[in-house]
C-alpha cells in the first residue's frame, strides 16, 4: 500500500499542473529505483518484498499473463463492468473482492482464511430498518445479472460457492462497503510531514507553509478534496471499533504502509470501549440529521453514539453543506 508515485508527481496530477516543482525534494521517500513489475502482466509494486507477497498470497490467481491485458479475459471484464457501474472511490471495490477469492484459492488451509472473512459484518439489509447499502443500490441492478455471471466465471471457487450466489455477492459487497477502511499513505502527506519537520528559517518556514496551503487549495479545486488515500484494506481488529461521531480514537498510518494503528483522541479508562467516527473530517461537523443518512446509506446503522442523543431534538434538516454538495453532484450529471 505504499505510493508508487513522488510526491511531485502526485502533486501535479492532483493540481492539473504539470510544470509544478516542489521545492525540499530530499522530503518525498518514495524512491522509484525500487519499484518492480510483475513479469507476466506488469503490475507495479513499491518492492520486491511486495511482489513476492502479492505472488503468494493472491496474485497467481489475478495475473492475466499479458500486457496489454486480452479486452475478453474474465478478469479484465469484471473491472470494466462495475467501473461503469460506480463513480470512484467505488470503482476499486470489485477488485478487494477479487484478492479476497484468489486469497482463499491460493491458501493451503482455505477453512482459515475464510473463517477470517467470516468474521466481519456482511449484511446487505439490516432487517429492522431495512436498509441496503449503496453499493447495491437500484440504479444498479440492470447490469447486476451481468456482473455476477462475469464475477463468477473469473474467481468460481468451490469452497464459498455460496458467495456465487445474488445474495452471496450482495453480502461480499456489503462486507467491503461497511467493513473497508482507507488507507491513508500518500506520498504527498508524507513529503508536507517531512517539511514541516525541516529546520529553516522564520521567513522561509513561513514561504513554505504558503506554498503548501495554496497546493492543496489547487488541488481541491482541480480534484475535490484530497483524502491522503491509496487504496482501500481490511483490517478485522479496527472492525470491531463501533462508530461514535464524537469518538475517543481515531485511525491513523504511523509507518506509511498498511499497519493501521489505533490512536487516542483523549484519556480512555479501563473498561472504556474504544470508538472511532466513520465520517470523514467534513461529514462530522454536519447536522445530525445528515450524519445519520451519510451512515445508513454507507454502513447500515442508524446512530445512537452520546453526540446524537444529545440532538435527537434538532430538527430533521439537511446541513447546508450536504445541500450543496448535492447542487454540485446535479450540475456534475447534467453535462
Amino acid at each position: 500500500m505504499k505510493a508508487l508515485e513522488t510526491a511531485e508527481v502526485n502533486a501535479k496530477r492532483l493540481s492539473g499542473n504539470p510544470s509544478l516543482v516542489l521545492p525540499h525534494p530530499e522530503c518525498c521517500e518514495v524512491n522509484p529505483h525500487n519499484h518492480v513489475e510483475c513479469p507476466q502482466c506488469l503490475v507495479a509494486y513499491c518492492s520486491k518484498e511486495c511482489r513476492t507477497q502479492a505472488w503468494e498470497q493472491y496474485h497467481q490467481v489475478l495475473c492475466v499473463s499479458q500486457h496489454p491485458p486480452d479486452p475478453e479475459h474474465p478478469l479484465v471484464m469484471l473491472q470494466e463492468i462495475w467501473r461503469n457501474m460506480h463513480f470512484p472511490p467505488e470503482t476499486t471495490s470489485i477488485m478487494l473482492l477479487a484478492k479476497m477469492i484468489a486469497s482463499i484459492k491460493q491458501a493451503k488451509d482455505k477453512e482459515k482464511v475464510i473463517k477470517k472473512f467470516n468474521n466481519f459484518c456482511r449484511a446487505t439489509v439490516n432487517e429492522e430498518r431495512e436498509l441496503v447499502h449503496k453499493l447495491m443500490g437500484q440504479r444498479f441492478q440492470d447490469q447486476f445479472d451481468t456482473l455476477l455471471g462475469v464475477f463468477t466465471s473469473a474467481l468460481q471457487e468451490d469452497t464459498v460457492a455460496q458467495w456465487f450466489t445474488p445474495e452471496g455477492i450482495r453480502s461480499l459487497f456489503a462486507l467491503v462497503g461497511t467493513n473497508g477502511q482507507g488507507v491513508g499513505t500518500s506520498s504527498l502527506s508524507v513529503y508536507v510531514r517531512n517539511c514541516d519537520n525541516l529546520t529553516l528559517e522564520e521567513d522561509e518556514a513561513q514561504a513554505l507553509d504558503s506554498y503548501i496551503d495554496q497546493l492543496y487549495v489547487d488541488i481541491e479545486k482541480e480534484s475535490g478534496t484530497f483524502l491522503n488515500c491509496e487504496g482501500s484494506a481490511l483490517y478485522s481488529l479496527q472492525s470491531c471499533c463501533n462508530h461514535s461521531c464524537d469518538p475517543n480514537a481515531e485511525v491513523q498510518f504511523l509507518e506509511n504502509n498498511s499497519v493501521l494503528s489505533l490512536v487516542a483522541l483523549k484519556d480512555i479508562s479501563e473498561g472504556e470501549e474504544i470508538t472511532i467516527c466513520y465520517l470523514d473530517e467534513c461529514s462530522r461537523q454536519r447536522s445530525r440529521h445528515s450524519r445519520q443518512n451519510i451512515l445508513k446509506s454507507n454502513y447500515l446503522f442508524v446512530c445512537d453514539c452520546s453526540k446524537c442523543q444529545q440532538q435527537c431534538d434538532d430538527p430533521d434538516q439537511t446541513s447546508s453543506e450536504e445541500e450543496e454538495s448535492l447542487m454540485d453532484e446535479e450540475v456534475g450529471l447534467s453535462y
